[in-house]
């Protein structure tokens, strides 16, 4: 079992949908921008592009002894095949993200906070599917606190060609809004039960 203050999260989809660029944007808003402690490690399929893949953060306020995700709190998929492998790995009352676009879900564990967002459309939108990972991140920062905002920010800035450097961040900011306007109409509709 991770220490209370570690953060594992689970990040799943095929190669080409820059998988492991996430993970390692995550590691570094958490260690450059954040001060923290983060591991990232990555595996691939047998194929590289359209094999399956999945990247490994732990996030923890003090030194990491063990650099293998065990038990996702966060899992974050980009591929139906991603789901159905690693679902029943998240820890109840964990935080499950899915691309709409890509993955169909069935019969999620009452206890996960769920998230749905189309990114890969969104990222189609602005001109390139590539960028669904960055919308991804972008829908990240609103639902979670994983790591800071714009310490995110500065982290995608960072990692991507000078310039794709716009793009990037509108990529980023459209996630974020969708996520933003997500966790809104769901507290309207709680007030509403509440009161009801």
């Amino acid at each position: 079992m991770p220490a209370r203050n570690e953060k594992e999260i689970l990040i799943t989809g095929f190669g080409g949908q820059g998988i492991v660029l996430t993970g390692s944007i995550l590691g570094k808003a958490a260690t450059l921008y954040d001060r923290r402690h983060a591991t990232m490690t990555q595996s691939y399929g047998p194929e590289a592009r359209g094999g399956s893949c999945s990247s490994q953060v732990i996030i923890s306020e003090e030194e990491i002894l063990f650099p293998y995700v065990e038990q996702p709190q966060v899992l974050i998929c980009m591929s139906q095949e991603g789901y159905d492998k690693t679902k029943a790995s998240l820890v109840p009352g964990g935080l499950l993200i899915w691309d709409t676009d890509l993955v169909t879900t069935r019969e999620l564990e009452p206890s996960w906070t769920a998230y749905q967002i189309p990114a890969t459309r969104f990222a189609e939108e602005l001109g390139n599917k590539m960028m669904a990972n960055i919308v991804m991140l972008g829908f990240l920062s609103a639902v979670s606190e994983l790591v800071g905002v714009d310490s995110l920010r500065q982290a995608v800035q960072s990692s991507v060609p000078a310039k794709t450097r716009d793009t990037n961040a509108k990529a980023f900011e459209r996630g974020r809004e969708y996520g933003e306007s997500l966790l809104k109409s769901r507290a309207k509709k709680d007030q509403g039960q509440e009161q009801a």
